[in-house]
């Protein structure tokens, strides 16, 4: 069985690290048709992640996001790919988040 192992910093906190996570786990839900399970908690969430041929989860915390999947043996071949294609979406996602204008307050 092939293993994707993805560790991105940041500096979002975990507030905005959930938001992050959640929308990650909408877009894998509708690209892929992956079912996601968000387990939160105190200090860090999961998201568990599967579909025919993939398992794995996705740990938020306040510093970083760790996510470890499985592919099955059809899909191990793909690796590099699905990888990279994880990692262009996470990072898109966090840049969104830096870049995002802070709230004008009503003068």
């Amino acid at each position: 069985m092939a293993e994707i192992r993805i560790h991105r910093d940041h500096d979002v906190g975990l507030k905005k690290a959930r938001e992050i996570a959640w929308k990650w786990a909408e877009q894998v839900e509708e690209k892929f048709d992956m079912e996601c399970t968000v387990h939160e908690g105190d200090d860090e969430d999961t998201v568990e992640f599967t579909r025919s041929g993939v398992k794995g989860e996705l740990t938020v915390s306040a510093s970083h996001f760790e996510l470890v999947a499985q592919l099955g043996f059809l899909l191990g071949p793909f690796k590099k790919t699905i990888e990279t294609e994880i990692q262009k979406e996470l990072d898109t996602l966090l840049a969104a988040k830096k870049k995002a204008p802070a709230k004008k307050k009503p003068a």
